[in-house]
């Protein structure tokens, strides 16, 4: 492990006992946007993008709290886990202790120090890292015995899948964001060169190889910042709770509104409010669209892929309305440019980043020209991520 991490704890903490290192990944969803909470299936994958959190037992009942980039400190008293909602900073944490805790998990007295280069607010999970981090610290730290070393310091795929739900449940309820469980599955399930297809009702999974032949995932920071309990999130996931209602009284048998296919919405649309069929129209059509960029990548057929990702950022502009001029000028720019076939937002949206598929010789041209004409254009400064396809969640040894 990186000894400028372990300074810094000592740094902050004091030197001696066992420093142990945990990690989770930042993720980027390559199709399937805003589905994952109405049961749909997702094709994320997870990024070298990364939080690590160094943690130390203590003898008290104190959880304390630092990060690498920002100063503040915050100390958790074990025995009131539920009282730190309101933390500026630290409550993602604070939720994740306390789900733990109420799901039989021992939390034991800890320094942590937090060290997160997923770009907050960037639609590449930050939160989500945070919080499966925090779950796989508190599960290996909090374990007693075992019969081999090894056991100690591993989780098992049900184990981590636990923590997932967990960390999903710590940002509905603690944090206040309704959020999906795909951000949180993939933190923590990812697996180095491989897509998930995930089935967000029935978590049912599956690693796809991702194979993209000569071109690359170049992700881009708008950096429009935008926060997704302050945003309209909330909003659009109720919206299309009350879709699935209106549909549920002449499709009983749906269970999410994922399970309503092409020919259903065409025979009972008229029966929905103008915006909530907009909405809907968005979810039947992305479910359509990753199912079909799973075939096309199993076939190697990267630009039918590539045009799934523009049609998916269509949707997501003019069905969904969750894009706004950054994400509509960057993608813009990105397809217009010769070496891109496809790009598309990624995340919640309101802000935050872009996927695109970009032919490995035109990566440098595409940055500068892509990076300098949206600066010219919107006035922000775009940053982009040399990204590759790693693990999830997992002690760092």
């Amino acid at each position: 492990m990186d000894n400028k991490l372990k300074n810094k704890f000592e740094e902050i903490y004091g030197a001696g006992g066992e420093i142990r290192f945990f990690a989770a990944a930042g993720r980027v969803n390559l199709i399937g946007e805003h589905i994952d909470y109405c049961g749909g299936k997702v094709l994320p994958a997870g990024l070298n993008l990364k939080c690590v959190v160094a943690a130390r037992l203590r003898s008290d009942k104190v959880v304390n709290l630092a990060a690498t980039t920002i100063g503040d400190r915050v100390s958790l008293d074990i025995g009131k886990l539920g009282d730190y909602r309101e933390l500026k900073w630290g409550n993602y944490q604070a939720g994740m202790a306390y789900m733990m805790q109420g799901a039989g998990y021992d939390v034991p007295a800890m320094d942590l120090l937090y060290d997160c280069d997923v770009p907050f607010g960037s639609g590449l999970s930050s939160s989500a890292a945070i919080e499966v981090a925090t779950g796989v610290t508190i599960a290996l730290m909090g374990r007693k015995g075992g019969n081999k070393e090894k056991e100690k310091r591993e989780l098992t795929a049900e184990e981590l899948v636990k923590i997932a739900v967990l960390a999903q449940k710590a940002e509905n309820e603690y944090a206040g964001v309704s959020c999906g469980i795909m951000d949180q599955f993939a933190s923590a399930m990812a697996k180095k060169d491989c897509a998930i297809l995930l089935d967000c009702a029935t978590l049912e999974y599956s690693y796809n190889p991702l194979k993209l032949g000569d071109y690359r995932l170049v992700i881009a920071n708008s950096n429009k910042r935008r926060s997704l309990a302050e945003g309209k999130y909330n909003e659009r996931r109720s919206e299309c709770e009350e879709g699935l209602a209106v549909l549920k009284s002449k499709l009983p048998n749906i269970q999410n509104l994922s399970d309503v296919t092409p020919k259903d919405l065409q025979k009972y649309e008229g029966l929905l409010p103008p915006v909530v069929r907009q909405r809907v129209t968005h979810v039947v059509g992305e479910c359509v669209r990753v199912a079909d960029s799973v075939k096309a990548l199993a076939k190697g057929k990267i630009a039918e892929f590539g045009e799934l990702l523009n049609q998916s950022h269509y949707s997501l502009r003019d069905l969904y309305e969750v894009t706004g001029v950054e994400l509509d000028t960057l993608t813009h720019l990105a397809r217009t440019h010769k070496g891109c076939i496809g790009s598309r937002m990624t995340g919640a949206g309101f802000g935050g980043c872009t996927v695109s598929l970009v032919h490995k010789d035109s990566v440098a041209d595409f940055v500068e020209n892509v990076g300098k004409t949206y600066e010219q254009k919107v006035g922000l400064k775009a940053d982009f991520y040399d990204t590759s396809i790693e693990d999830g969640a997992r002690e760092l040894l």
